[in-house]
C-alpha cells in the first residue's frame, strides 16, 4: 500500500485516517519526504511541525 498524506497535518500515513490528527482527508499527490526526529529543530519549527515522524514537504 503507498503512503498517503494527510491534507491537514502532511503527516505521511499507510491507512486510511492520519493517526496524528484524526484527519481522514488524504492525498496520493505529495513531493518530498521530511523525517523529523526532534520537534524542537530549527527545520522543524520551520515547517511548522511539532511532533516527530515522517511528513511529505508538498502537497498538490
Amino acid at each position: 500500500m503507498a503512503e498517503k498524506a494527510c491534507k491537514r497535518c502532511r503527516r505521511l500515513v499507510k491507512g486510511n485516517m492520519c493517526p496524528a490528527c484524526k484527519d481522514s482527508e488524504l492525498t496520493k499527490n505529495w513531493r518530498g519526504v521530511l523525517v523529523i526526529f526532534d520537534p524542537e529543530s530549527e527545520i522543524a519549527k520551520e515547517a511548522g511541525i511539532t511532533a516527530p515522524g515522517k511528513y511529505a514537504v508538498k502537497i498538490k
